[in-house]
């Protein structure tokens, strides 16, 4: 990974002072003009090890010199500040980057250490066998051993697959808060973040990801830390010489190894977008992908050749398996080109290669019926419309704005009525306006499909609910709310090892959703699985009002009565105490 050029300037800066510093230094200091080209020559190397993510072999490189300079020679400070930062010292690196007289200004070592060192000052801290993981105070407690264990099955992963396990100790994960916190602790402006979506970046011999909360409607953030993982397992074993396309390919193609197999991370509607683009024969070829992805006209050409880089190495995979993609960081870390890196992986001329890769992107099953939907990461403060009030319980989840998006606008008008009418509690007509929405769309909107959902929950006709989950479910996999929904379902029914996969599955995108962790304290409980259910038990505690006891009580009573099929009020009063009589909701209503 290129630095940017703030940072390149200050490389440059330092071998100046490096070059004036030996030559005034007397000559008892340095007998011999060998000795200040030796210095010269080892903190080069320290320079190039750092470039190629090889931090243990910048130190080696380091201690070789302490010995030869004085210890207040500014290329020196420089470079144990790099190495300091590099190795999460930020005390230190902030001490010696200001000794080497480094600037303070965005973009500096020194700018970027006290950014860093204030980020995450009052940080908690979790390890793992191989990981630290850094976390705000609040919250983000409950990630923890989700994190960790995601963290530690790529680890194991990436062992397998790629025969590369980092050597420098235990890898270093800070999550942020926000994307203004993300921009300060990496060199992207808050613009680009924004811009692109970013939600995580792996830089600087660790990992930054940006909590959930940040995100209006959460992201896959497991699978986001195992991305992060592959790119550091990637740079740190070709010694950072693997371009872009290829990085981006295999981080893609190996990011849902933790939980499976490869190649799964492809959704159905980045694969409707490559379908639209097949069809229309505006693939992009792999020479104008060079020098970057990121260089292409327009967004959804960046998005398209992504796509089509994960099918590259999905071929080689397919064909190869994980010994051709080490075949081709091998090859890389050698000195070839990406062309002949291929090539050597694959058996092939690289010209033979693309033409095959495309005739395996366009045999592809492209979702024709879909049109492709914007997966960019949208933050909340930039989020369209009201983002809900985390504090403001779930109940009968009644909101249009839901339907902004839906473009069909008899179906949106359908829905609207359906939302108007299950406000009422007229829940029948409710659920025949949906109907006739939904079967205008299929399964395109998740707001339908949930809506829709709901009002059979009310009318208790579950199969035909689960049916129109499951239907969402193939177009929006991972959908928090769609897998919230469907367990309710599956739990009513004491089906818990199906309950279990949909409330894991929602989690994986919305870990502060209190009904997950209070669902999954129940499961574990009905499983025998006493360990996780304490787990979950502690963090329905912290997101919530509930005292320990009281969320024993709730998991034991949970969706025991079927009104909480569709209404849903976690943590909002606590479970054990009993509450004052209420009067009578409005049953639902028997037609119009």
């Amino acid at each position: 990974m290129k630095h940017p050029a703030p940072v390149r300037a200050a490389f440059r800066a330092s071998f100046a002072v490096l070059a004036v510093t030996l030559f005034c230094v007397p000559p008892a200091a340095l007998a011999q003009d060998a000795l200040k080209d030796e210095v010269k020559e080892r903190l080069g190397r320290v320079e190039q090890s750092l470039e190629d993510w090889d931090v243990p072999g910048a130190k080696r490189e380091l201690s070789e010199v302490e010995p030869l300079v004085p210890a207040e020679l500014e290329p020196l400070k420089y470079y144990q500040g790099r190495v300091a930062f590099e190795e999460g010292r930020y005390d230190d690196a902030v001490s010696l980057l200001e000794g080497a007289n480094i600037e303070d200004k965005p973009g500096s070592y020194l700018r970027l250490a006290k950014d860093t060192r204030d980020i995450t000052r009052r940080h908690q801290r979790a390890e793992s066998e191989h990981f630290i993981f850094f976390y705000p105070n609040g919250k983000e407690e409950v990630l923890v051993p989700y994190a960790l264990e995601t963290l530690e099955s790529i680890h194991r992963a990436m062992a397998e697959d790629l025969g590369w396990t980092p050597p420098n100790g235990k890898i270093r994960v800070e999550v942020v808060n926000n994307a203004r916190e993300l921009s300060k602790v990496s060199t992207l402006t808050e613009k680009q973040i924004r811009t692109t979506g970013t939600i995580a970046i792996c830089k600087f011999n660790k990992l930054m990801v940006t909590s959930p909360k940040a995100v209006a409607q959460g992201y896959d953030w497991q699978d986001t830390l195992a991305h992060e993982y592959i790119h550091l397992v990637i740079s740190q074993s070709s010694r950072n010489t693997v371009p872009i396309w290829l990085h981006e390919g295999m981080a893609k193609f190996l990011e849902s190894r933790w939980r499976g197999k490869g190649g799964m991370a492809m959704t159905p509607s980045t694969l409707a977008l490559l379908g639209k683009r097949v069809k229309a024969d505006t693939l992009i070829p792999f020479e104008k992908m060079h020098p970057s992805i990121a260089l292409l006209p327009t967004a959804e050409d960046a998005a398209v050749a992504f796509a089509e880089v994960f099918y590259a190495i999905d071929y080689v995979h397919q064909t190869k398996g994980s010994a051709g993609l080490r075949t081709i960081i091998h090859e890389l870390k050698g000195g070839q080109k990406d062309r002949k890196a291929v090539e050597a992986a694959t058996g092939m001329p690289f010209a033979l290669f693309e033409k095959t890769w495309l005739a395996h992107i366009k045999k592809q099953p492209f979702p024709q019926e879909l049109l492709p939907r914007e997966e960019r990461v949208v933050l909340k403060e930039d989020a369209k419309g009201k983002v809900k009030d985390e504090s403001e319980k779930k109940g009968r989840e009644i909101s249009f704005g839901d339907f902004d998006n839906v473009a069909e606008v008899p179906a949106r008008r359908f829905a609207h009525l359906g939302e108007l009418l299950r406000e009422r509690n007229r829940v029948k007509a409710a659920a025949e306006e949906y109907a006739k929405a939904h079967k205008l769309v299929g399964d395109k909107y998740e707001s339908i499909s949930n809506k829709y959902a709901l009002a059979l929950l009310e009318l208790r006709r579950l199969d035909e609910a689960e049916s129109v989950l499951r239907g969402s479910l193939r177009v929006y996999p991972g959908s928090p709310s769609t897998n919230v929904h469907l367990g309710r379902i599956l739990i009513f029914r004491k089906d818990y090892p199906k309950a279990k996969v949909a409330y894991l599955e929602a989690l994986a995108s919305d870990p502060f959703d209190p009904e997950i962790h209070l669902a999954l304290t129940r499961i574990h409980g009905a499983l025998g699985e006493t360990a996780l259910a304490s787990r979950t038990r502690t963090a329905t505690v912290q997101l919530t009002n509930l005292k320990p006891e009281q969320v024993d009580h709730a998991a034991q009573v949970f969706l025991n009565e079927e009104e909480e099929l569709s209404e849903m009020n976690v943590g909002a009063t606590p479970a054990a105490q009993p509450q004052p009589a209420q009067p009578p909701a409005p049953k639902p209503d028997a037609g119009r």
